[in-house]
């Protein structure tokens, strides 16, 4: 009879530890879950680019007597320069500088314009002049609720990227976003600095997360940090060339987009 019980005992632990490691296996097996959405900002949280960025430069340009303006297909083209610094210097190295800024001075320029025409496109989004793109609220709720952790990737300036998610989507979801932008990574994209250093900061693991991407630059951004990629397309889309992304929407609502689209992309 001790033999007996012996053995059921034995047997009982035996199949405890097939159990455990059945499900040991099946989460390896059944992959991974969704970790992470790394979100861009312009273009993905609020279609920024055309009606934001561009009129805050031509302001910034007006109010330092600069005689210069970007109308809506010159920022298009510009777009294909990452970085607000970048897009100005490349703009007047191809046309010329203007006679208002001196040769040595042109760095040091390009820099306060650039914190200029910040602080006028975060008086426009303090103003709700942008509103958010749809479905992105929906996602983020969701994200929160559901435990997936939460990063802005931006070649903006990150008072800029703050302030946009803090001001259009509350304290409260913004106290959830880790904010990864500006001058924080030395190369911009496409190159995937940005969303390495998420990855390694926040201690991700790159095959549970996706991006939200709107431009080619940052696809490409995404597709060499080596993450999968869903596109939503922004006032430039037709522009791009959104090859090799995991999905394109026209948004996030109107592609039926949710936490679990964005898990089957894994």
């Amino acid at each position: 009879m001790k033999i007996l019980a012996l053995c059921f005992v034995i047997l009982n632990i035996t199949n405890a530890l097939k159990s455990t490691s059945f499900l040991t296996r099946s989460k390896t097996v059944l992959g991974a879950s969704l970790e992470a959405i790394l979100f861009d900002c312009d273009g993905v949280l609020a279609d920024t680019e055309r009606d934001g960025h561009r009129i805050a430069f031509n302001q910034a340009f007006k109010e330092n007597g600069i005689d210069d303006s970007w109308d809506v297909e010159r920022y298009g083209v510009l777009l294909e320069v990452g970085g607000g610094k970048e897009r100005m210097t490349a703009h007047w190295n191809e046309v010329g500088w203007p006679d208002e800024i001196l040769k040595e001075e042109r760095q040091d320029k390009v820099k306060s314009l650039h914190l200029q025409k910040t602080d006028i496109f975060m008086n426009m989004i303090n103003e709700g002049s942008i509103p958010l793109r749809p479905g992105i609220l929906r996602i983020v709720d969701d994200a929160i609720t559901s435990g997936v952790e939460l990063a802005c990737c931006s070649t903006s300036n990150d008072k800029a990227v703050s302030n946009l998610i803090k001001t259009l989507m509350g304290e409260e979801r913004w106290s959830k976003f880790r904010i990864y932008a500006g001058d924080m990574v030395k190369a911009k994209k496409p190159a995937p600095d940005v969303y390495n250093m998420a990855v390694d900061e926040m201690g991700l693991d790159k095959s549970r997360c996706v991006i939200v991407e709107d431009t080619s630059i940052g696809l490409g951004a995404a597709k060499a940090a080596g993450i999968k990629c869903i596109v939503t397309k922004s006032a430039y889309a037709d522009k791009e060339d959104f090859t090799g992304a995991d999905m394109v929407v026209d948004n996030l609502d109107d592609g039926g987009v949710t936490l679990d689209t964005l898990n089957s992309l894994l």
